[in-house]
């Protein structure tokens, strides 16, 4: 069922009407990646000391080196934001992307319209969970090892299948019932978000990722409800 529904979401990416938000999201994630390279540079030329002195070797200039440093940094700082910017982006694109995948693939159970600022606000409380498990691996990396990335991948997994599920069941159900439907399919949700967080790790491709989570969870809350 997780594959069948993330098979489908790929092929989805490519259908005019979710293209159109893959190239909006695309955007949108690459005008978010730059300001925060931006903010980090210029944070780094403002704060950081010009020079620093060590014994024996004297006065070295780091500020530069800090500045400019940060530009090869990022793009690996990269892997780790995804997962915060695809739980973010879901109050943005799930409503769009689910009525399209619902009026291509079940145009006999289309849902209604979720509330933009409800999603919204869920997605910011998401937002926070996902930065805060994400935190918590860069920090316990030295202590756990390669344990770390799977508190990684399991941990965004899970938060961004309770996400993407929650809001693509509430389209149908009230949020009691929705909410019963998503924790009967707690391991299929969960499934498919730690392969969301593993593509989202993926270079270039993990810019599509929000939009390709909305589909996937789409199709796995109809596959579910089906069954």
């Amino acid at each position: 069922m997780v594959l069948t529904a993330l098979g489908r979401a790929w092929s989805d990416l490519l259908r005019p009407r979710i293209f159109g938000v893959v190239v909006l999201g695309v955007l949108l994630t690459l005008v978010l990646f730059v300001l925060l390279q931006a903010g980090a540079f210029w944070a780094i030329r403002f704060f950081a000391p010009e020079t620093l002195t060590l014994p024996w070797i004297g006065e070295i200039a780091i500020n530069g080196a800090l500045s400019w440093g940060s530009l090869v940094l990022f793009p690996v700082m990269s892997i780790f934001l995804m997962a915060p910017v695809t739980a973010g982006f879901a109050g943005l694109f799930a409503e769009r992307v689910a009525e399209a995948v619902e009026d291509i693939h079940y145009p006999s159970a289309k849902g209604l319209p979720v509330d933009f600022w409800d999603g919204l606000l869920e997605s910011l409380a998401v937002i926070g969970a996902v930065l805060l498990v994400t935190v918590a691996t860069l920090i316990l990396t030295p202590f756990l090892g390669p344990l770390a990335s799977v508190l990684f991948y399991l941990g965004n997994g899970w938060l961004l299948g309770r996400e993407f599920f929650q809001m693509a069941a509430g389209r149908h159900l009230h949020a009691g019932h929705a909410t019963a439907l998503r924790k009967r399919m707690a391991p299929q949700a969960t499934m498919l978000g730690v392969l969301i967080a593993l593509l989202g790790t993926v270079p270039l491709l993990n810019i599509v990722v929000p939009v390709l989570a909305a589909a996937g969870f789409t199709h796995l809350f109809h596959l579910g409800r089906g069954r």
